[in-house]
């Protein structure tokens, strides 16, 4: 029985593990130890819901009032994990991130429950699907539908972040938000910081908006996300 329940806990983190590898790739904010220790964790539990209190009740066996609610921990697996999830989402410059992450999060904490109740073909088929919707699906998406980007660039003044603000929505680029602010330099030269948040379409934004931005002599593109 011992070996069954080590293997339970080895295969969870091994499928939390490969799921986790795909987060690491991509830099997220949980990666491959989270997900491994996500599924580890949550096959563990499972099996304790199962089998951690058979001595209990051998000892009871005989009194009526005591009962087993197999259930109790691995409900409180689903609902508990929702902190995890919680901390890799974030809401920074008017965009929320993360929440692909925090749904990854808590599909693993299934499949190590799945893997501790001894469901290795549902596990692993999960794990195959966990993977095409995550890798597969981002590749295709990449060709569809539109996405939130940052972009930061420097200009020696007002009117030309007005220029560039104003050739991306004749390029029918959504603007949803910018900011601007100025930078002090010790040659007397001062510059404008501006960081604008736009909605452009997956296929082509990256080469679409620094082909837009060439187009300007003293426009700098500092960084984009």
């Amino acid at each position: 029985m011992t070996t069954e329940l080590i293997i339970r806990v080895v295969v969870a983190a091994l499928l939390g593990g490969v799921i986790g590898l795909e987060r690491e790739y991509r830099a997220k904010e949980a990666g491959f130890r989270t997900h491994f220790l996500v599924a580890l964790g949550s096959a563990l539990l499972m099996i304790l819901s199962q089998y951690g209190f058979e001595q209990a009740l051998a000892d009871h066996a005989q009194d009526d009032r005591v009962r087993l609610d197999m259930s109790r921990i691995a409900a409180q697996v689903v609902s508990g994990i929702g902190f995890i999830g919680a901390g890799t989402i974030i809401f920074q410059k008017h965009m929320v991130r993360g929440l692909t992450t925090a749904a990854g999060v808590w599909v693993v904490a299934a499949v190590g429950m799945a893997c501790g109740a001894g469901m290795y073909t549902l596990s692993v088929t999960v794990t195959l699907l966990i993977l095409i919707g995550l890798e597969a699906m981002n590749f295709l998406l990449r060709h569809v539908g539109s996405r939130t980007l940052t972009v930061r660039f420097t200009a020696r003044n007002e009117g030309e972040v007005a220029d560039v603000l104003n050739r991306l929505r004749s390029a029918h680029i959504k603007i949803d938000s910018y900011r601007m602010e100025r930078r002090h330099a010790q040659d007397g030269q001062d510059t404008l910081e501006a960081t604008v948040d736009m909605k452009v379409t997956r296929r082509t934004y990256e080469n679409r908006i620094l082909g837009l931005m060439e187009n300007f002599s003293g426009v700098t593109v500092e960084d984009m996300e």
